[in-house]
């Protein structure tokens, strides 16, 4: 194998594509003011770069597969770079929705290649153990990006936060381009073989199985914290400012289950532990179900349920996605782009399903439930000997 790039250098890069999701959030109104735009049209930042986190994943890793994993990932990080930039200097809402798809389409290549990068240098088991210990420093990008979002806003305009993921582009390519080596090679398949190899994936049972199910595993997930103000505040009748920290605890279970991950991969077999730890998480989200149905909800009950859920959450994540790009050594970038593209999908859909109706509790205690029976299945399904 090629040797192993440092595992922070890899974090950073892929914390970089999150980081910029969430640090734009809080600036809306006054970016919206600034650039006389409406609410709805300035949203259009945050949902389009949803949107080109998703699809961006599947063109990167073909390109990492045919042309090496160095070359597409500096070719991703300029581009994120120099969107940064157009950001910053956006004379009109249309050129920073615009530029914030761009920048979501760069910032994906950080997200799909490190992931490949990483069982690119190391056995199954210790990709799983690296890539939780990875998601320990990337899991922090979400819970910090709105704090220091917040912060540049009201310090210097919402154009600072531009400048700041412009520089952190500039400084993740002068760092890969000191310390990344190539670590995937330059395939000699022509188009076709990859996309016969890509379609490939897409009929693997092995493969879909464990995509659903980890999307169902973890980015769910999101269904609960779309709604959580709502159910804090209007449900539960706690003041707006508790809400960051019930969501603070929550994201921390997050962190918590990829610790244990690191912990317990290299001492239990990887598919029961995956199987064990996510059906917990069903369990403790039937509970929450169970009182969002009967009427008995709590403060406490809530976020202790969820609280279990997103540590199986951490622990589900590494192991679903490494059993996932393993399925086929000769395409790891693919199956990395598809599967994140596929977590990404199920989140989106998840937050979709947990906006209807007039119970938020109730909808996404639903959702985390059907998720959770989903994950299960298809985990079930995936770890067949008949699917390998």
């Amino acid at each position: 194998m090629p040797p192993a790039p440092p595992l922070w250098l890899l974090a950073l890069i892929t914390f970089s594509g999150t980081f910029a999701m969430y640090i734009f959030v809080p600036a809306l109104p006054m970016a919206a003011k600034d650039l006389h735009a409406g609410i709805a049209t300035i949203q259009m930042t945050a949902s389009l770069y949803i949107l080109g986190l998703a699809v961006g994943q599947l063109f990167y890793g073909p390109l990492s597969d045919r042309f090496g994993r160095r070359r597409v990932l500096m070719a991703g990080l300029t581009l994120y770079t120099l969107s940064g930039l157009v950001a910053a200097l956006a004379v009109s809402v249309h050129i920073l929705i615009i530029a914030r798809l761009f920048q979501a389409m760069g910032g994906c290549s950080g997200l799909v290649i490190a992931r490949a990068i990483v069982r690119d240098t190391s056995a199954p088991k210790d990709t799983a153990r690296r890539l939780a210990m990875m998601n320990l420093m990337v899991t922090l990008g979400p819970g910090m990006a709105p704090i220091i979002g917040s912060l540049l806003t009201n310090t210097f305009g919402w154009r600072s936060i531009f400048v700041l993921l412009c520089s952190l582009g500039l400084l993740n390519l002068v760092l890969a381009k000191i310390r990344l080596p190539e670590t995937g090679g330059r395939s000699n398949t022509d188009l076709t073989t990859l996309a016969r190899n890509y379609a490939s994936l897409l009929v693997s049972p092995r493969f879909i199985g464990y995509s659903i199910g980890g999307g169902c595993a973890t980015t769910s997930v999101y269904a609960f914290i779309s709604v959580a103000p709502f159910v804090f505040v209007g449900e539960l009748h706690r003041p707006s400012y508790e809400v960051g920290i019930y969501l603070a605890v929550i994201i921390g279970g997050i962190w918590l289950g990829s610790m244990l991950a690191s912990r317990l991969i290299n001492r239990m077999p990887m598919v029961p532990l995956l199987i064990g730890t996510n059906l917990i998480s069903v369990v403790a989200v039937v509970i929450f179900l169970a009182a969002a149905l009967t009427g008995h909800l709590s403060v406490w009950l809530v976020v202790a349920s969820v609280f279990v859920f997103s540590v199986g959450v951490g622990t589900a994540s590494p192991m679903a996605l490494t059993q996932a790009i393993s399925v086929n050594p000769h395409v790891i970038g693919s199956a990395s782009g598809l599967y994140g593209c596929t977590q990404m999908a199920v989140g989106a859909l998840c937050t979709a399903l947990a906006s209807l109706g007039r119970d938020p509790a109730l909808a996404a205690a639903s959702v985390l439930a059907g998720a959770g029976v989903v994950s299960q299945v298809a985990f079930w399904f995936a770890s067949r000997p008949g699917s390998r």
